[in-house]
């Protein structure tokens, strides 16, 4: 395990919510109650469960994301659609980042980070290209901030539902694309992204 070859109090960290044209960026930080052993210290029949969660159904998710929640330290953060703009999504994720990090119950020894930038924090970090498909932590982290940034778009639909973000949860779908030309942008939209830009111009 790359949790192994940090040592100590590791944490993977994932964001959720990059692309997207509504909504906040969420990120999530976990540390397995175990990273020296196989599994991660979590029961077999849920670690065998992780993976990337894009490769995985909603209520297999969500059934996942409790167990890794009750089993390992979690933290989430958030960027708000605010500060997407006014930083840009990359500076925003990495803001999420640090968030989630500052959430966990114990600081942690290091971080293995998806992708290949990562936020500013007090403990050394690795980054990780595809790291939800080598990492256990980093796996986990991208289902609990999957599920929890669903979570989320659900509340703005039951507020905004001409968007469909129950479903497409912020996402430039075809729906969600006809629907912002229809009605226009609401205050959850990237308005600094070009397809909610080009339609603000128009409303």
């Amino acid at each position: 395990m790359l949790e192994r070859g940090l040592g100590g109090r590791v944490c993977g960290i994932d964001e959720v919510g990059r692309g997207p044209l509504a909504g906040p960026v969420l990120a999530a930080a976990v540390v397995l109650p175990d990273p020296g052993h196989p599994w991660g210290g979590l029961p077999e029949d849920v670690a065998a469960r992780i993976d990337d969660s894009k490769r995985l159904g909603r209520a297999l998710r969500e059934e996942l994301a409790a167990a890794i929640r009750a089993y390992a330290d979690v933290g989430v953060g958030r960027a708000e659609v605010a500060e997407i703009d006014r930083l840009n999504i990359l500076q925003a994720s990495l803001v999420a980042m640090r968030r989630a990090v500052d959430r966990l119950r114990v600081a942690p020894d290091g971080a293995l980070v998806d992708g290949n930038r990562a936020p500013d924090l007090a403990c050394p970090v690795v980054t990780v290209v595809k790291g939800d498909t080598r990492s256990l932590s980093i796996a986990a982290a991208s289902i609990v901030a999957k599920v929890a940034r669903d979570a989320v778009m659900a509340d703005l639909a039951a507020r905004h539902p001409v968007y469909g973000w129950d479903r497409n949860a912020g996402y430039p779908t075809p729906h969600h694309r006809a629907a912002l030309r229809v009605f226009g942008p609401c205050e959850h939209h990237r308005r600094s992204f070009a397809p909610v830009e080009e339609v603000t111009a128009k409303h």
